[in-house]
């Protein structure tokens, strides 16, 4: 499902009425949210009493249990579950997906969800992280990530497609709750149930308030067995469905097939992570919160390299049009907001010390049309706001003359204390000093060994060791490059003692911090200097100047030979995307796709070669702090086969193997 090209903004909306009890109904379907007598107790029954929740919990034989949600609305089908799910004396740890083409805003969500005073608790903390209007796919987590929500803000065919086309059977229960079939035709389609069907486990349930005929037919003609229930209140039926024996595959889905595996494994009992930077830290949290035992083994110092910086950015840009580079820009940096924020809400990380989600000012070319802007961005201000000059200089405390972007959940991190954080999971041992890593496939496992010595074993393994990965005889292949990056310390002084929020221009410049502020960087590509260098302190302060004009004369006066700083290299793409997903075998690879090297458009419709158990995630490029949580957790989910933050077209374009399919379409390998 690619968006590419199209305009970016905000999704459509739903446009709702209130009624005198204070109930939503929409207005494109004339059709209310839930019942308008008892809302709730109509969902209890239907839904959760249709897919006998919670009992079917206490026998469950999967790690988790997947619900898939036609129609997200106000929430109220998720609360109910989350509640029921948080009293069951023992459960699998749950994951729900919701589907929903028209969102609810987060005003009318707030509004809807206050109408029921028991749920208000749980309601809270769905509001906290609401992704509001943003386009795309969010994962939400709950309950110290045991409980997983996936927003998916589109037509449930176009995402039901999507997820199927995986070719895995994720999904124990169903709730289509849409609006009703006379009023909402386009939902209830035969490839609803098809689809459906494909993506359920053997004996998983399906519950609907609808007994229309075009309903049962369809779900029987997909292979569930339907029967009519007891309905609530003034309906005096609701439906029932039960997956028989499976022998239903989803409608043909055109695309190539090649970032597939042939076989999905089980989720691993152990892992080896190599590499401790903010990728390998990342995915060894993840890891360790599904119950995988995880060795993280780093050659220095945790949170060394590019990840040694003292103070990162959150940061994002955004685009006219949605790409593949845009839309994982923009779903990143919203995921690593919330991660970030539950890092310091925990304790595990403490505010000003570590870090501060204090936001974020960008500036931007005066040439641009702010009122074009504007309009675009509507709907957005929890993500992002455009602001004149004057609210700009108010905001983050220092004088302005032109407009630009407000990111009020962006802000600054010590990426030593995030790794330092994350890594404190009891289910992650941490190896550091290791010297030089070496990984061998031991029948079964993965070992990593240095100097002759195992260090570890795992059943699978994560390479997260930025360009030192490319010595690695399964990763030489690589196309990634080294960018130099060179930071610079500016003492506090009270001409910039004003400032209270991170400024981006061409550079960035942090709050002060142990009495000096953060500016940067430079970008050298094939630059390879580990020391400091004067004239690119200079170069960081001749740009902060640019910036703002009104401290000009007192950078102009700084001696960049007296100035500290940091250098790190960044490892980046040719097309700025990290590499994320399994490790492809590259001569299997270039044997099964040679017809490309002819003809470009011959894709043959194949699942790809890959190595067993053996995982990338590298490239992150300047921007790791944001990028590396939702990479994290989308191959977290590839490792233990479970539904995927991100559309397939995402994972695909951040798939290491998309370099092979490029270079063989190009006949440059």
């Amino acid at each position: 499902m690619s968006r590419d090209h199209l305009p970016w903004g905000p999704v459509v909306p739903a446009e709702v009425v209130w009624n005198d009890q204070g109930e939503p109904l929409s207005t494109v379907y004339n059709d209310c949210y839930f019942s308008q007598n008892d809302g709730a107790g109509e969902s209890q029954h239907v839904f959760l009493g249709g897919n006998e929740l919670p009992q079917r919990w206490q026998t469950h034989s999967f790690a988790n249990f997947c619900i898939a949600e036609t129609g997200f609305g106000t929430g109220l089908n998720f609360l109910l579950t989350w509640q029921a799910w948080r009293d069951s004396p023992s459960q699998p740890d749950l994951h729900y997906i919701a589907l929903e083409k028209h969102p609810l805003s987060k005003q009318d969500l707030e509004r809807a969800v206050s109408l029921w005073p028991a749920l208000r608790p749980l309601a809270s903390e769905l509001l906290d992280a609401y992704p509001g209007l943003l386009p795309g796919e969010h994962r939400l987590l709950f309950e110290g990530g045991r409980l997983t929500l996936d927003l998916w803000w589109t037509d449930a065919d176009d995402a039901l497609a999507d997820i199927a086309s995986h070719g895995e059977r994720w999904v124990d229960a169903w709730y289509l709750d849409g609006f009703a079939p006379a009023r909402n035709q386009s939902m209830w389609q035969t490839t609803l149930y098809q689809y459906a069907a494909a993506l359920s486990r053997k004996g998983a349930t399906l519950a609907t308030f609808t007994v229309a005929g075009t309903v049962r037919r369809g779900l029987s003609e997909a292979g569930f067995e339907v029967a009519k229930q007891p309905g609530f209140g003034r309906k005096r039926e609701c439906l029932r469905a039960v997956l028989g024996d499976i022998h239903s595959s989803a409608p043909d889905v055109t695309g190539p097939h090649w970032d597939l595996r042939n076989a999905q494994p089980a989720c691993p009992e152990s892992a080896i992570v190599l590499g401790g930077g903010l990728a390998g830290c990342a995915i060894a949290a993840a890891l360790a919160r599904r119950g995988v035992l995880v060795t993280l083994v780093e050659r220095g110092k945790l949170a060394a390299g590019g990840s040694g910086i003292d103070r990162g950015v959150l940061y994002t840009r955004l685009s006219k049009e949605h790409s593949a580079l845009a839309d994982f820009a923009s779903q990143s940096f919203r995921f690593a907001s919330r991660y970030y924020r539950g890092l310091f809400s925990e304790g595990l990380l403490n505010q000003r010390v570590d870090g501060e989600l204090c936001g974020c000012f960008q500036q931007i070319d005066h040439t641009e049309n702010t009122d074009a802007l504007a309009a675009v961005l509507t709907g957005l201000d929890d993500f992002v706001q455009l602001l004149p000059a004057g609210d700009a200089s108010r905001r983050i405390g220092i004088e302005q003359d032109h407009a630009g972007y407000w990111f009020p959940e962006s802000g600054w991190l010590n990426p030593e204390a995030v790794c330092a954080a994350v890594t404190s999971h009891r289910n992650i041992v941490v190896l550091e000093h290791c010297g030089e890593v070496v990984l061998q496939r031991d029948g079964p496992h993965w070992d990593a060994h240095a100097g002759g010595v195992s260090l570890a074993t795992g059943q699978c393994a994560i390479v997260a060791a930025g360009y030192a990965g490319k010595t690695l005889q399964q990763l030489d292949w690589l196309p990634a490059q080294r960018i130099r990056g060179q930071i610079t310390r500016l003492p506090a002084s009270p001409d910039c003692a004003g400032l209270k929020a991170v400024l981006c221009h061409e550079g960035y410049m942090t709050p002060a911090r142990d009495q000096h502020h953060i500016i940067g960087a430079t970008y050298d590509i094939g630059d390879t200097e580990p020391a400091c260098r004067a004239r690119d302190h200079r170069h960081n302060l001749n740009r902060l100047a640019k910036a703002v004009p009104q401290w000009h004369n007192k950078l102009a006066s700084v001696d960049e030979r007296e100035l500290d700083g940091y250098v790190g290299f960044r490892y980046a793409s040719p097309d700025y995307l990290p590499m994320v997903g399994p490790v492809p075998d590259l001569p299997q690879f270039l044997e099964q796709f040679s017809s490309l090297r002819k003809n470009a458009k011959s894709m043959p419709l194949r699942k790809g070669p890959y190595q067993p158990g053996l995982y990338l995630t590298t490239a992150h490029g300047s921007r790791g702090l944001v990028s590396t949580p939702l990479a994290s957790e989308m191959l977290a989910s590839q490792i233990c086969n479970e539904p995927l933050p991100v559309n397939r077209a995402l994972a695909r374009a951040l798939s290491p193997a998309r370099f092979i399919i490029r270079n063989l379409s190009r006949n440059r390998i």
